[in-house]
């Protein structure tokens, strides 16, 4: 302090060493190694701790206020409005909050996790009561380990956060050639806050509908939504779902939009009546196709479109008992005769639906069991086919894929 006063016993500064400060203090960043504050926070650790803790959190905050103007204005203005902090248009406004709202725009903007933002919010706490101490409070070795230990490892050994740019992923799936996301763009998508990951998701669920597009291009964006979904916050996914819900209105969603939605992740977040439109209105169009193997040439598209979407995974119960047996009737086929080359074949199936039908049955993401092994006895269609017993072995070796 000022007037020299130790404020935290001379017997405890050995204690203090013995913890590993001086270890935590070789793991600042040179940045911040160039400016003398180890040297500066050493001196004061042997005759004055609490100073020295109180100096090494303001240059954490200070850090992460530069941090903040590295990620940029435009993403502090956005968090500070969405989370009603004072409002932000330019650096100054940044340089004038207070050290509780810095900390607390850092956690909204994602330059924080939530467990760091606590620890940070409690070495605030813990140095409040050090600038404060009198005969009634004194600081314990505790406390100051852990402002050393907090201020190091959350703030002042990491590099500044690059976010992600809107461009940086515009000239990637803007190209004219199939593209995908690398592993350092992912990695920054992951740790770009939800504003921006916002602008980002909406751009590409945009372009991936835009049929004016290129198709390379909105197969590119497309691609990318599936990299990211899984990296994506949840309010960017329950936000991006609800301008879906309200983009499809009353109707179920086309192919196209399906296709897109569950790309994107937001399938599981439309409202069940339009899943169940678009379900039905599709297994109209695989009735009409047929699961007989003289429609082979068209069961590839057929079947592909409905692996795009996810199979059976999202498929409603009250659907998924007809979906399965046309995928079963598809696969094992009927019974067989010479072909016109003459060869001669135990059982006619499709040679393209097959394969493919085996696949979404086998999928992990429903049990299908149950309605498959009901089939033989349940269904007259299934139950006609299998009366022959090439076709019954191949019914028999679903039961053996799909077996729990």
């Amino acid at each position: 302090m000022s007037n020299g006063q130790e404020l935290i016993p001379s017997a405890n500064v050995e204690i203090i060493e013995a913890s590993g400060v001086n270890a935590l203090l070789l793991q600042i960043r040179p940045h911040w190694q160039a400016k003398n504050l180890i040297q500066r926070v050493t001196k004061l650790l042997h005759v004055d701790p609490s100073s020295a803790c109180q100096r090494l959190f303001n240059a954490s905050i200070h850090d992460l206020r530069e941090k903040i103007l590295f990620a940029g204005v435009d993403i502090a203005a956005e968090a500070a409005k969405q989370h009603k902090l004072p409002p932000i248009s330019s650096a100054e406004n940044v340089e004038n909050y207070s050290t509780l709202r810095m900390i607390d725009l850092a956690y909204r903007m994602g330059l924080l996790s939530r467990p760091e933002y606590r620890r940070i919010l409690r070495a605030y706490d813990i140095r409040k009561d050090l600038e404060h101490e009198d005969d009634e409070y004194e600081a314990g070795v505790e406390d100051c380990v852990y402002i050393f230990r907090t201020c190091v490892d959350v703030i002042l050994s990491k590099d500044p956060i690059e976010l992600i740019k809107l461009t940086d992923i515009k000239e990637i799936v803007e190209r004219s050639e199939a593209t995908t996301l690398n592993e350092s763009l992912l990695e920054e998508f992951s740790h770009a806050p939800e504003p921006r990951q916002m602008e980002i998701y909406k751009f590409l669920i945009s372009s991936s509908l835009n049929v004016e597009l290129p198709d390379v291009v909105r197969h590119n964006c497309y691609m990318a939504l599936y990299s990211l979904k899984s990296l994506a916050h949840s309010q960017v996914m329950i936000t991006c779902a609800r301008e879906f819900v309200k983009r499809i209105g009353k109707r179920g969603p086309t192919l196209i939009e399906a296709r897109v939605a569950y790309g994107a992740g937001l399938l599981p977040y439309l409202k069940q009546a339009q899943i169940k439109d678009f379900y039905d209105s599709y297994f109209d169009e695989m009735k009409k196709v047929g699961y007989s193997w003289g429609a082979h040439n068209s069961h590839g598209e057929l079947l592909r479109n409905l692996e795009e979407i996810g199979g059976l995974e999202f498929c409603p119960e009250e659907s998924l008992g007809q979906y399965v047996e046309w995928l079963v009737l598809c696969y094992i086929g009927s019974s067989g005769g010479r072909t016109s080359y003459g060869n001669v074949r135990n059982v006619f199936y499709s040679n393209v639906g097959a394969p493919i039908a085996i696949n979404i049955l086998k999928a992990k993401s429903r049990n299908v069991y149950p309605i498959v092994a009901d089939l033989e006895k349940g269904s007259k269609s299934v139950r006609y086919a299998v009366s022959d017993e090439h076709v019954a072995r191949r019914f028999n070796s679903i039961l053996d894929e799909l077996e729990p």
